[in-house]
């Protein structure tokens, strides 16, 4: 059974989620909270310490908790993961909408990313992420027909790298990542609900297989005002 402290943070994360504590709001006092619960003092201050801490919060001396914009989903920088793995936490609904799925000669960028012969080919893949029923990434996939011969809507739509390594028994390793800020283009304003925003956050991946071969190239590209982009760093010692 959960510490009656951890009860109380997660059903303020949810309330916070769901809006009924709006961002730079302040929070019910200790004492209301108190009441609320039917608890003590010390353990609402410690379901506070923990809003905290995650970054729910900030206590302002004077002010007390000021709730913080927590409608953004958190997007892992370092990891290697399919949205399908991410969507448990990107919201109360998630949809993938498959707009292009084309086998096409690429143009020399990504043939030369891709590592392909002039001849070569690759799917060409163009996903729109809908999260509580906003459309608010763009996933530009480009994979090399060498090493995935077939893709489908239905696979695109669920998980390719589910199919990659459950299917096709592919051992997907690493990826380099750039990210950069831009001004949205037509297509972008087209697929995305982009109103009122004037930059996109984009996500350039390179992705290999456990013996260093190239196998995709995607542009992944993200309304701003949804996501963190976060990462774990340690401090190495000579």
């Amino acid at each position: 059974m959960q510490n009656k402290y951890i009860q109380i943070y997660n059903e303020i994360v949810d309330e916070i989620r769901q809006g009924i504590y709006e961002a730079q709001s302040k929070l019910p006092s200790e004492h209301d909270f108190m009441v609320k619960y039917d608890t003590s003092r010390e353990t609402i201050r410690k379901a506070l310490n923990l809003l905290s801490q995650n970054g729910y919060i900030q206590k302002v001396q004077g002010k007390g908790s000021i709730v913080l914009d927590a409608r953004k989903f958190d997007f892992p920088i370092s990891g290697l993961v399919s949205f399908k793995e991410l969507a448990g936490q990107l919201g109360d609904s998630h949809h993938t909408h498959v707009e292009k799925l084309e086998m096409i000669s690429p143009n020399k960028d990504i043939r030369e990313i891709l590592k392909l012969s002039k001849d070569g080919q690759v799917w060409e893949v163009y996903r729109v992420r809908e999260i509580d029923k906003e459309r608010i990434i763009l996933d530009k996939d480009y994979f090399n027909k060498n090493y995935i011969d077939n893709l489908t809507k239905e696979i695109c739509s669920n998980s390719i790298y589910e199919y990659i390594e459950k299917e096709l028994g592919l051992s997907i390793s690493f990826a380099k990542k750039e990210i950069t800020v831009v001004e949205p283009t037509e297509e972008d304003k087209q697929l995305l609900d982009l109103e009122g925003y004037h930059n996109i956050v984009v996500v350039k991946n390179y992705v290999y297989f456990d013996d260093a071969s190239i196998f995709q190239y995607t542009e992944s590209r993200h309304r701003p005002d949804k996501f963190r982009f976060v990462d774990f760093a340690r401090r190495t010692h000579k």
